[in-house]
């Protein structure tokens, strides 16, 4: 499942969600109900933004060697990637 960031346009702070493709998120209450977050003060109609980010998603075609590289198996990357 994506992983998505989203930042709560009336604090500021940025929240890290998995959920599937199909679910649309624009409220912080949607946001909370999604990731298990406690809405707190915040209002549960303030807006929330997903940020573009640059994923982990690597496709294996695309390698030289079918393994994962280390950077997105917990590994540091080497600086051979490519990415």
């Amino acid at each position: 499942m994506p992983t998505y960031d989203y930042r709560c346009e009336t604090t500021g702070e940025v929240f890290e969600v998995r959920h599937p493709m199909a679910i649309d998120i624009s409220t912080w209450q949607d946001l909370c109900d999604i990731g298990g977050f406690e809405a707190g003060t915040t209002p549960a109609d303030a807006p929330v933004t997903k940020l573009l980010t640059t994923g982990g998603v690597i496709s294996n075609k695309t390698l030289k060697n079918p393994e994962a590289p280390p950077c997105m198996s917990g590994g540091g990357c080497p600086g051979r990637c490519g990415i």
